[in-house]
């Protein structure tokens, strides 16, 4: 039991260093280019990138009723981004990534407790202190109060990347890879016909490509990560370590870009790492 609870927190912490590498790289790809066509670029090459290992492993052909869960999550995970986009582009990105980052834990971590009931006290205690350091992470002191449209827009996409990761977990029961193709196929397909109705997007330059590649590739990893974690562990628990992808970003901006982190961002930091020791405990 021990065994599959540590395979599971493992999974969950690879997941949150790879979505955040993921973010790192498709945030680096959209100061030279439109967001718009990082994100769908990004998204197609992470399709790819899932039916290569779906010929590779060779899983078992899971239900329809598993597929239609990962469509259903693929259709919301993309209707989380384009309000966390819209968020960003119309508020302040210091209000808009811990709200939405907070609720995109909370809302799993709530329908864990309601089906599977309370986890041990020490892993309940260390999903607050992650979902604080998550807050932490992001959060700059501005002085200016929270405006309506960035509270809207932010628990949308919180809701909307939650739900995601309650309907990963139950598509993946039987099978990973491929109910995450069916979520990525829906997801493309979104965006394709919401650039085919705005007429927006267009060709990413050549500079940006590798960024974009790298985007796709550990997006795609992250989320087979997180299903791998959910299919062995506890939704919530899986949860909470996976929305700590944050802190991977900002080492990696720190590591790479030699951006200077502010001393809560590295209080932050350490609070993740308490919240993985009693988590695992």
């Amino acid at each position: 039991m021990f065994g599959t609870e540590l395979l599971a927190i493992s999974y969950g912490l690879g997941c949150a260093f790879t979505w955040g590498a993921g973010d790192f790289s498709g945030g680096f790809a959209s100061k030279r280019g439109n967001i718009l066509s990082v994100i769908v670029y990004s998204q197609v090459i992470g399709l790819c990138f899932l039916i290569l290992l779906s010929l590779i492993f060779r899983e078992a052909t899971p239900s329809i009723a598993n597929l239609a869960w990962g469509a259903v999550g693929g259709i919301l995970g993309a209707l989380g981004l384009v309000a966390l986009y819209t968020a960003l582009a119309k508020g302040r990105m210091s209000i808009v990534a811990p709200l939405s980052a907070v609720m995109t834990a909370l809302v799993p971590i709530s329908i864990s407790f309601y089906i599977e009931g309370l986890p041990r006290s020490t892993q309940l205690i260390g999903m607050g202190i992650s979902i604080l350091a998550v807050w932490i992470l992001s959060f700059e002191r501005n002085g200016s109060a929270i405006v309506k449209s960035e509270l809207l827009l932010s628990l949308l996409a919180g809701v909307g990347f939650g739900l995601f990761f309650v309907c990963i977990d139950q598509a993946s029961e039987t099978a990973v890879i491929r109910p995450l193709i069916a979520a990525r196929i829906a997801s493309v397909s979104m965006f394709g016909f919401f650039i085919l109705g705005t007429k927006s997007g267009g060709k990413p330059e050549k500079s940006q490509m590798i960024f974009i590649i790298l985007a796709g590739v550990f997006d795609t990893g992250g989320n087979a990560l997180f299903a791998m974690a959910a299919s062995v562990g506890r939704l919530d628990i899986s949860s909470a370590l996976a929305s700590l992808y944050p802190a991977s970003t900002v080492f990696l901006a720190w590591f790479f870009l030699k951006e200077r982190l502010r001393p809560q961002q590295w209080f932050g930091i350490a609070a993740a790492g308490i919240a993985l020791v009693l988590i695992a405990n």
